[in-house]
């Protein structure tokens, strides 16, 4: 086997049980307040007060963009992240007011408020442009953070929506169907991560207590793609679609129509997001419908306990898989990942 693919050591096995409790959602069960947070006129006053007191830079930390309204509000919404329902969305900006230079310094100051901003190719921030049409992939994700923030920047009228559903209602739906393909998805799979490095990690698992659900399916079949990956079994394979089948029911997944100006805040070790992709190509001469946003990903100081090898597929280092991995790294919170 090659040295690109390093095995997950003593990763300890779940007990399967039952997740309860906020985050256990269902969309059907869902009304807007549970989970929309209006953004008054006050606190965008304040936030543009903020951003011109920067000069049009993005702050690096909370103290360079003081909030003292809108960042308890922030708080807020942090603390329903971590130990509610694991999302929210902000409602009441509007980019025609501060203008498209202002969105990268806005999430950044909106960001900081909620944790520390997580280095990416080209910046903190990320633009992204993606399909927006009906023919799409039904394939969720979790990134690797404790918070993901998502500023939207174009949502065509008749695009497709956002879509988020709760790990742990997926997890209790597979464990009501199929027990033996849930104890599958708690034990580690091959996961490619960057640098070409393969990981051995579990979908669902528990830390320090802690329910951790984190799926990428791109990333298990990234791993299948190098040639020296074991390959998976039957069994993987059919556990990883009934997965799939369960996402995709009516009634779990919610339906977002998101807006110019919305910032949707979720934890990926609690909830996942639909990654679109495009199935059929766009008639001739007709131009693709299309969704863009900027996201940040985020550090938070109430991070969660990593899963054994977690932290090393968001750096890319095998050697952040091995035991006393976390023994070496800085205070719990200050760089510690949770998705």
């Amino acid at each position: 086997m090659s040295d690109s693919h390093t095995p997950t050591i003593g990763t300890p096995r779940s007990r399967l049980v039952p997740q309860a409790g906020p985050a256990a959602w269902r969309a059907a069960d869902l009304r807007p307040s549970d989970w929309m947070i209006p953004v008054g006129s006050e606190d965008v006053v304040e936030l543009e007060q903020a951003l011109a007191a920067l000069g049009g830079r993005a702050p690096a930390t909370a103290a360079e963009a003081p909030l003292p309204r809108l960042g308890a509000v922030l708080r807020g919404a942090g603390a329903r992240l971590d130990t509610g329902r694991g999302f929210v969305l902000l409602r009441g900006l509007t980019l025609d007011r501060l203008g498209d230079a202002l969105a990268e310094p806005l999430l950044m100051a909106l960001g900081t408020h909620l944790g520390r901003p997580l280095p990416g190719e080209g910046g903190a921030v990320q633009r992204q442009s993606s399909p927006a049409g009906s023919a799409l992939r039904w394939r969720f994700h979790a990134d690797a953070a404790d918070v993901v923030a998502l500023l939207v920047l174009r949502q065509p009228p008749d695009g497709d929506p956002a879509m988020l559903v709760a790990a742990a209602t997926v997890h209790n739906e597979m464990m009501k169907r199929d027990r033996a393909a849930l104890e599958i998805l708690h034990r580690p799979l091959p996961h490619a991560a960057p640098g070409g490095a393969v990981l051995d990690l579990p979908v669902f698992s528990t830390a320090s207590g802690a329910f951790v659900g984190r799926y990428s399916r791109d990333a298990i079949d990234a791993a299948q793609r190098q040639p020296e990956t074991p390959r998976l079994t039957g069994a993987q394979m059919q556990a990883l679609e009934l997965l799939d089948g369960i996402c995709a029911e009516p009634g779990l997944a919610l339906r977002l129509d998101v807006r110019p100006g919305d910032v949707l805040l979720f934890n990926p070790l609690q909830v996942w997001k639909r990654r679109p992709e495009a199935l059929e190509d766009p008639a001739d001469g007709e131009a693709p419908a299309t969704r863009e946003a900027l996201r940040l990903l985020l550090l938070t100081e109430t991070s969660r306990a990593l899963p054994q090898g977690l932290l090393a597929l968001s750096t890319g280092r095998p050697e952040d898989a091995a035991p006393d991995a976390a023994a070496t790294l800085p205070a719990a919170g200050a760089t510690m990942v949770g998705g």
